[in-house]
């Protein structure tokens, strides 16, 4: 299968700098998995499309303000950082930019004087920074971080960000980017599905920035993927196979509960790193729904959605979406698929 398979043109105007003002407000696009006949919705439409039933399952991560600015100590011109994970201790990997002049040794100075690191390697793409932080760093980047927007959002975080690039129910601090389909729900719209006796359950999965990794192999096989650090609790796993035990449908909310969810069945491990490539002809063991965003072209997460719903069937649904001028990517509208 070939890179070329997952391409499409998007204007670029549909691509959503902004997030709708209400949350649930969004459109939903509903895609018949069988069929491929698709219908239009508004996202706090969702309780009504749902029976009791479905499992919803969530993915409580939470983003921290993994961006920062700052320069090299006895120099001038700004740095800017992306932390991307932890390594070990208080060392992690980080995207810099630029990043040539950052030799082994070089001190960064970051604009809050609080924070300060040094350099200790680079390694596939990425620069090794050992941070010097009295206390938690999560604690210092709530302060001083910033909201690291997605690369094709094009501009600033605002304040606002701060909140509206992060799901009600986030809990656990350790995603650089946002689970996006669980954008849209809000407290009102969670009430409604408990209502109607659809339970929810919860895992956590801390989306890297493999997620925005673009595949370059036009023979997508030879395409490796990032690793991203998963928990499925007891509670939930419980919830899982009870479903699956009474027949009922697991619904995934986001490609990254479906690669928890997935991951988990085939390495029977509720706590792991997952590097879990999901591409057409992938036999999906857990879920038989998934509520979604729309995708990039030539990324991983479309090739996971066409797995799931054919590929045909996805194309003829973007094109569908782009006829109606549906809003892509991380701020944009979703689709459900069942």
């Amino acid at each position: 299968m070939k890179l070329a398979d997952f391409d499409y043109d998007l204007p670029s105007e549909l691509i959503a700098q902004h997030p709708q003002e209400k949350r649930d407000e969004s459109r939903l696009l509903f895609l018949h998995r069988q069929t491929g006949k698709v219908k239009h919705f508004i996202f706090k439409d969702l309780p009504g499309l749902l029976s009791q039933e479905n499992l919803l399952v969530l993915n409580d991560t939470k983003v921290f303000k993994a961006r920062l600015i700052g320069k090299r100590e006895g120099f001038e011109g700004r740095i800017e950082i992306l932390i991307a994970h932890r390594l070990r201790d208080d060392i992690y990997n980080v995207l810099a930019k630029p990043s040539k002049k950052l030799l082994t040794g070089t001190r960064i100075v970051f604009d809050d004087k609080r924070l300060n690191a040094e350099v200790t390697g680079r390694e596939n793409g990425y620069t090794q920074l050992r941070f010097n932080v009295n206390g938690c760093l999560y604690n210092l980047l709530d302060e001083i971080g910033r909201v690291p927007l997605p690369p094709y959002i094009k501009r600033d975080a605002e304040k606002w960000d701060e909140s509206r690039y992060q799901t009600i129910y986030a809990k656990n601090p350790g995603a650089i980017a946002a689970p996006t389909a669980g954008l849209h729900f809000t407290r009102s719209l969670m009430e409604s599905i408990k209502s109607k006796k659809i339970n929810a359950a919860y895992l956590t999965l801390h989306v890297g920035y493999g997620t925005f990794k673009p595949v370059v192999e036009e023979d997508i096989l030879k395409h490796s993927m990032h690793k991203e650090y998963y928990e499925i609790t007891h509670k939930t796993a419980g919830l899982v196979s009870r479903a699956k035990t009474d027949g009922k449908k697991i619904i995934a909310v986001g490609t990254t509960v479906c690669r928890a969810l997935e991951s988990a069945a085939i390495k029977r491990n509720a706590e792991s790193s997952t590097d879990l490539f999901i591409y057409p002809g992938f036999n999906f063991n857990i879920i038989d729904g998934l509520l979604t965003n729309f995708h990039l072209p030539k990324t991983t997460l479309l090739m996971l959605v066409s797995a799931f719903a054919g590929r045909e069937n996805i194309m003829n649904a973007y094109q569908e979406a782009i006829r109606h001028k549906y809003r892509f990517f991380s701020y944009g509208d979703a689709m459900l698929i069942l």
